[in-house]
């Protein structure tokens, strides 16, 4: 039997061979007599292959999962670390009013029988507006079982993936609120005075940075914040002062120009520490300028902000949430299951805005 002939009675058995459960797709033929007879030839060293050609092993007998799971990273959320955070009301309440007082009164002269001069107390009610928000958890239960495959525990980043959409999104209404609502921000509260602008330094611009430099001196750079804090001891007649707890809030970058030393080798924060020992400084992306990269910056460019936290006792601004997170219940599909999370915000309530003092275009 011949190699053309060993191929012929291979194909006329192949089917046989596979009703009976063997079943060899990479066979091709029968042995030829000649072959069996020819001892000198090596069955690696045969003229043709029968099988496929390969010269290897499945790649994901060589490919290595790690086990240690890598997270993406997200910019860290700062509003509520600058302003502080409290819980008002639950998710049943759509508005909320904040009562304030305000003594009123004259005095005159004194005699024995007048009975002129007057106190009084005027009252107002400023309003805002909560706005409910939500998102939706949903996964499969063959979703489940290849993530498992891959020792990813599924269900725990979705819950993870859930909390962080609605912190995101908190962060973001306690730094901008919510359009179309009395829902506002840190940045657009309609009660903030106006920024002020930076000095022209020596190099000719405003800003700190430039060009990815520092380019304002140390001292320059102290002077501007100088002038924040002016702008803050005017605003409130002198009830903010220098020993008053502040936070001085700006850009990650921004932050860096803090690090700028004068002649005398004292850096910015040096300067700031010594002169308001109760300054605190953070950071936020949000304070950058508006760029590709940075979606969420403000369009005149860097801002800084000087916050006076607390006046004669009263907080004068705090993020606010009405519902953290609520879980509804799991809804069970055919093999699916899907849940709703929900959160309230009612964004940043600025209760004292004279207390807040800010430098746009560093």
């Amino acid at each position: 039997m011949n190699i053309q002939e060993a191929r012929t009675a291979w194909a006329a058995d192949s089917a046989r061979f596979e009703t009976m459960g063997a079943y060899l797709p990479e066979v091709k033929a029968y042995i030829p007599d000649e072959w069996k007879r020819d001892y000198t030839l090596a069955m690696d060293a045969m003229p043709s292959l029968m099988t496929t050609p390969n010269s290897g092993v499945p790649a994901m007998l060589t490919t290595m999962i790690d086990p240690a799971v890598f997270k993406i990273l997200f910019a860290p959320n700062r509003a509520a670390v600058i302003l502080g955070e409290n819980r008002k009301g639950t998710w049943l309440d759509e508005t909320i009013m904040f009562p304030t007082v305000e003594h009123t009164g004259e005095v005159s002269s004194y005699g024995d029988y007048a009975e002129n001069g007057h106190t009084g107390v005027n009252s107002n009610w400023p309003q805002r507006q909560s706005y409910l928000f939500q998102t939706v958890k949903e996964y499969g239960e063959r979703e489940l079982e290849r993530a498992g495959l891959a020792k990813i525990n599924w269900v725990s980043e979705i819950d993870q993936a859930a909390a962080t959409v609605l912190n995101k999104f908190s962060n973001l209404t306690y730094f901008f609120g919510v359009a179309g609502m009395q829902n506002y921000g840190l940045f657009n509260d309609p009660n903030l005075p106006a920024s002020i602008t930076p000095a022209t330094k020596a190099y000719g611009r405003t800003q700190w940075i430039y060009s990815n430099a520092i380019q304002a001196t140390a001292n320059e750079i102290y002077s501007d914040i100088q002038s924040l804090f002016y702008q803050l001891t005017t605003q409130t007649a002198g009830l903010v002062e220098a020993d008053t707890k502040m936070v001085l809030a700006m850009s990650p970058g921004a932050a860096v120009a803090l690090t700028a030393t004068n002649a005398f080798n004292v850096n910015v924060y040096d300067l700031l520490t010594k002169n308001f020992p109760n300054i605190r400084f953070e950071t936020a992306v949000q304070y950058g300028a508006l760029s590709a990269s940075n979606t969420q910056g403000i369009a005149g460019g860097n801002l800084v902000q000087l916050i006076a936290e607390s006046i004669e006792g009263q907080d004068t601004g705090y993020a606010a949430f009405n519902e953290k997170m609520r879980s509804h219940p799991i809804v069970r599909g055919m093999s699916s299951f899907k849940q709703k999370i929900t959160a309230g915000t009612w964004g940043a309530i600025i209760r004292m805005p004279i207390a807040f003092a800010s430098l746009l275009g560093v």
